[in-house]
């Protein structure tokens, strides 16, 4: 059965959808503009702000509106911002000098640095070990910081180039590692890396997202799967098709539903029947390109962030973002299916 599920495309779902009511539609769009482009998009829940990495600085948005509250600035390669409210600092990634801006979370300045590691990326809290987390990409490592004192602690080598991670709230830190396809298991108080297990089928897996209640994590691969591990038993439980160049994930524990927003244009949503049982409900259509995300539980909001690009230059990617046209998408759920 599973083989049948891997070899349907994204079209053949699209049109399995559109038969059926669609759960979740995009509820309004904000233009922020600014230039430059943009990675993670962390939501500030208690705040209902967004953080959004902008290459040199840190965007600071209003959920509600859209207005731009502030900028951190001087951030060299924004990647992630991590919140931490009970200290009142917050934490970006600058990979390009491979440190970590502390700032103040009510006038947004920089207020310290900490020495990090090369291609430093993606950053988390743990609240139960009260530590910060990064992930150094191309160092292989996780760096962790005192975000009351604003130090480094120390710097753990993972084994591989670690995305995205999350925190169970239990002590134990969870991180992707996508050249070697496989999740890693750190205790936040030893700083040591006690487990690892191999997301196969499942490729490159880059994005997460983490349902402390069943103990899944829910990582986004690049191969256009996503894989769901038990994380108590270090093994994947289940896998799911998605769309492909994921870079974002989510799960709203109140409806059982996980996101993956993708670069081809998609935000593939996914039903959890039970811990070790899931089903794609829908593949809403968003911009090209627009393959990160936020997602505020207290709301049930998700956010994309999506623009218009310029003529694709020799050898990159894709070409530089047209001024003045960096949005946010907003997406609910239609409170007709509720």
């Amino acid at each position: 059965m599973r083989k049948i599920v891997f070899v349907l495309s994204l079209a053949t779902l699209t049109l399995l959808f559109a038969q059926s009511p669609a759960p979740y539609r995009v509820t309004g769009t904000y233009t922020l503009g600014g230039d430059g482009s943009w990675d993670y998009i962390v939501p500030d829940p208690p705040n209902h702000r967004l953080f959004i990495g902008r290459q040199n600085r840190v965007m600071v948005v209003d959920e509600n509106n859209g207005t731009l509250l502030g900028e951190v600035v001087g951030i060299q390669g924004a990647h992630g911002t991590a919140v931490v409210n009970s200290s009142g600092h917050g934490f970006a990634t600058s990979g390009n000098d491979r440190s970590v801006g502390m700032f103040d979370l009510k006038s947004y300045k920089v207020i310290g640095r900490i020495p990090a590691a090369e291609d430093a990326d993606a950053i988390i809290y743990d609240s139960e070990s009260n530590r910060v987390f990064t992930f150094n990409g191309d160092a292989h490592s996780s760096t962790v910081i005192d975000p009351r004192a604003g130090t480094l602690i120390t710097n753990i080598p993972l084994g591989g180039k670690p995305e995205y991670g999350a925190s169970a709230g239990d002590g134990k830190v969870y991180a992707n590692l996508t050249d070697t396809s496989e999740v890693v298991e750190i205790d936040a108080k030893t700083a040591a890396v006690e487990r690892r297990w191999s997301t196969a089928p499942c490729k490159q897996p880059v994005s997460m997202a983490i349902d402390t209640v069943h103990h899944r994590l829910f990582s986004g691969c690049r191969s256009g799967v996503m894989a769901i591990s038990d994380y108590q038993a270090g093994k994947v439980a289940a896998t799911v098709p998605i769309g492909q160049g994921v870079d974002g994930a989510g799960f709203d524990a109140a409806s059982g539903d996980v996101f993956a927003s993708n670069v081809d244009g998609s935000l593939t949503v996914i039903h959890q029947d039970s811990p070790d049982q899931y089903r794609v409900i829908q593949h809403l259509q968003t911009p090209e390109g627009s393959r990160n995300m936020g997602f505020d539980p207290t709301n049930h909001r998700i956010f994309i962030a999506s623009a218009k690009f310029g003529p694709t230059p020799a050898g990159a990617r894709r070409g530089p973002v047209l001024p003045g046209t960096f949005s946010l998408m907003v997406i609910a759920r239609d409170s007709a299916k509720h």
